[in-house]
């Protein structure tokens, strides 16, 4: 179930359009903190951001985001903190294994489950709101791994990806829940075009999977200049959904 690494010259033009994009990324998100988690002898780092001073009770969603090739999750979390302070939610984001992949069983499902059940012990998390949110390789993790965990997880939202192998196309039969998905993608994508977003989009609606797609005009792959834009519509899509029944985790016989 590996997904097919980025071609090495696809490789060099995301690593330039991140390192562009980085350069203009604040890091003065609010609340945002480090933290370390063991698993399976590798120390993990992931980051999280959320909302200051709670009411007491007060439970907020919780956004989980996956970065692109050459990222990493302080990128991510710093992308979503503004939004997260303002709409009452946290959001976390784990760094992978492969700075450049997302790969199972490496990567998760059991890694995202130890952090997510990490967060809901420390943070005061509605653990019916938890979200997936990925870009690009992030965004082909966050498809596969909603679908495998689809009563773990409420909903999907992501940018600039979509399946392309018969392993990830698999997954969409694999889903004991027909969770809602929404993938945000450039109609000038070079690496995930319009047509591989819509074939697995179609492919979700034919098992019943309440998937859809937004296009948006003139926009390619890079997502960290329109972070805001493209953050506040997947929010818009992930906020209006939730679990109905108790959170459950399905398990697998990974190799």
């Amino acid at each position: 179930m590996n997904h097919t690494k980025v071609h090495e010259g696809m490789r060099r033009v995301v690593a330039a359009a991140l390192f562009c994009a980085c350069a203009g990324v604040a890091s003065a998100a609010p609340n945002f903190r480090k933290q370390l988690l063991e698993d399976h002898g590798n120390t993990r780092t992931y980051y999280v951001s959320g909302p200051k001073d709670l009411a007491p009770g007060e439970k907020c969603p919780l956004v989980i985001a996956f970065h692109g090739s050459g990222g990493d999750g302080a990128m991510m979390v710093d992308s979503w903190a503004k939004l997260a302070h303002k709409e009452r939610f946290f959001v976390a984001a784990l760094k992978s294994l492969d700075r450049w992949n997302w790969t199972i069983p490496a990567d998760g499902p059991d890694l995202v489950r130890k952090l997510r059940e990490i967060l809901v012990a420390k943070l005061p998390i509605d653990s019916s709101r938890i979200y997936l949110f990925g870009q690009s390789a992030g965004a082909v993790f966050a498809l596969r791994l909603g679908l495998l965990e689809s009563q773990y997880f409420a909903a999907v939202a992501v940018h600039a990806g979509s399946f392309r192998s018969s392993a990830d196309f698999a997954t969409v039969q694999m889903a004991r829940r027909k969770l809602p998905v929404l993938i945000i993608s450039g109609d000038r994508d070079p690496i995930f075009p319009p047509a591989s977003v819509k074939s697995t989009v179609a492919a979700m609606q034919a098992a019943g999977i309440p998937a859809e797609s937004f296009i948006m005009d003139w926009h390619d792959h890079r997502y960290y200049a329109l972070a805001d834009s493209i953050n506040a519509r997947a929010w818009e899509f992930l906020k209006k959904h939730s679990l109905t029944a108790t959170p459950r985790y399905e398990v697998y016989a990974l190799p």
